[in-house]
């Protein structure tokens, strides 16, 4: 299972995502799904979207991609999804004190290039 912080991951790269935050996960997830589709990422793969992002893709599963609204904060969502998931499981985020905190239900943790560098453009 691969688990994404989508505000961790878009905001690592300074591309103008903060003057329309929905637009932006919408693209990313578009991004994630066309992955999963072309093999480039392994399914299953849920990706977690928080505060304004949430009105730029619904909640569910398509195109092998899992969209899940964080109802308060974040970190708390993706270390529950973590947690809920069969291993192996990595968490896609630069969030030291997350990935300390994935570490400790049994998942891996890799930076936002690691799957930046997989996506299509």
């Amino acid at each position: 299972m691969l688990v994404i912080d989508a505000a961790n991951v878009i905001g690592s790269r300074p591309t103008g995502w903060w003057r329309d935050r929905p637009g932006a996960a919408r693209t990313f997830v578009a991004r994630v799904r066309a992955a999963v589709e072309d093999g480039a990422l392994q399914g299953p793969v849920a990706v977690v979207l928080e505060g304004a992002a949430t009105r730029g893709v619904a909640e569910g599963t398509e195109g092998g991609v899992e969209v899940v609204h964080a109802p308060s904060h974040g970190d708390d969502t993706l270390v529950e999804v973590a947690a809920a998931s069969s291993p192996p499981v990595v968490l896609v985020s630069a969030d030291k004190e997350l990935g300390r905190r994935v570490r400790a239900v049994g998942a891996e943790v890799v930076g936002p290039s690691w799957l930046l560098d997989r996506l299509p453009p």
